[in-house]
């Protein structure tokens, strides 16, 4: 059983910082893409930042220059640096995953539980 376990987040004054993680867990082969997604409240779902497994990186505009995200491929570890946040990243923050748990290059996706973020102005 594969799972990926978010921790990390926390309340913050605007101009903070955070830095979640999301640990994956169990049969894992390999791990390609990693990513944040963050859902606010009666806010769609959206993709904040990925990684391939070769580290590279793409982000949404909207935090560009203040969030990074990087790999710990031997933890099988996903970590998003979060610099100067806002009010308006108040979200949930998804971990999500392509994971091959069989060996065979087949790869799963996941998704974690979330860990919510909150930015106070």
């Amino acid at each position: 059983q594969v799972q990926l376990v978010e921790s990390g987040g926390g309340l913050v004054q605007a101009g903070g910082s955070l830095r979640p993680s999301c640990a994956a867990s169990g049969r894992i082969f390999s791990i390609n893409g990693m990513r944040w997604y963050r859902q606010a409240p009666g806010k769609q779902r959206e993709l904040v930042a990925a990684i391939t497994s070769s580290s590279s990186t793409n982000y949404a505009d909207s935090v560009k220059g203040r969030f990074t995200i990087s790999r710990d491929n031997a933890k099988n570890t996903v970590y998003l640096q979060m610099h100067s946040l806002k009010p308006e990243d108040t979200a949930v923050y998804y971990c999500n995953a392509n994971i091959d748990y069989s060996g065979r290059y087949y790869y799963t996706n996941y998704w974690g539980q979330g860990t919510q973020v909150s930015v106070s102005s």
